[in-house]
């Protein structure tokens, strides 16, 4: 159990970080909101896989690929909400 939650941690981690460095700007949100964004964009990714294949069956995990896809759609969408990253 602590070991699956260590994976999850360090997969969304590692989705975060990807996303930041694909989303042009500089970003200050920090380690854990860096967490939370990969594991929130996993999930994501999951469930938009799922709408384009076999059909929404949950909420699932995503592979490497959908996960970051996931985490910059998320990254995209908080920063709209946050106000972050406007042209000045």
């Amino acid at each position: 159990m602590v070991w699956t939650f260590l994976g999850w941690l360090l997969f969304g981690l590692i989705a975060g970080f990807i996303a930041r460095a694909l989303v042009p700007g500089r970003d200050d949100i920090g380690l854990p909101r860096t967490i939370v964004l990969g594991i929130v964009g996993s999930i994501v990714g999951g469930f938009l896989f799922g709408l384009l294949t076999v059909g929404f069956r949950g909420f699932q995990p995503a592979g490497w690929i959908g996960s970051v896809i996931g985490a910059v759609i998320v990254l995209v969408i908080y920063n709209k909400v946050t106000g972050r990253k406007t042209r000045a």
